[in-house]
């Protein structure tokens, strides 16, 4: 069992996964983020200060669930974030298309590279995890 502190009230629960947040500030959390998301659909065109004071939230708290998808905005929006590559303005998340891209095709070919490399090793006598019997 995995007992922590929550790190928003200090009390004792048993940690599963996710944030170290005791199921009563998750909930409370979770609450907020379905108000923030009624206040960005209601209110267009709306900065993270204004959403901020709003809705009584931290505006790290909303730029987290923008980058964790939480959240969209519209292409118009002034509550755009940056790509953390190349730092294209973005809707959420943490890379841009292009950038996400890339990183895929190159993590893709990292992945058939050591692929080839193991069939390589495997292929060769006296390579592997095989036993040998005399």
């Amino acid at each position: 069992m995995n007992v922590r502190n929550c790190r928003n009230c200090g009390k004792l629960f048993n940690y599963i996964t996710g944030p170290s947040l005791c199921p009563v500030c998750r909930q409370a959390l979770e609450a907020k983020f379905q108000e923030v998301k009624q206040y960005i659909r209601e209110h267009t065109n709306v900065g993270i200060g204004e959403v901020s004071e709003a809705c009584d939230v931290d505006p790290a708290q909303i730029r987290q669930w923008l980058r964790d998808d939480r959240l969209e905005v519209t292409a118009d929006s002034p509550l755009m974030l940056n790509c953390e590559c190349c730092g294209a303005p973005i809707r959420s998340g943490r890379f841009c298309d292009k950038c996400r891209s890339s990183m895929t095709n190159s993590f893709n070919g990292i992945i058939k590279e050591n692929a080839a490399k193991n069939a390589g090793q495997n292929g060769n006598p006296g390579h592997g995890p095989k036993m040998r019997y005399f």
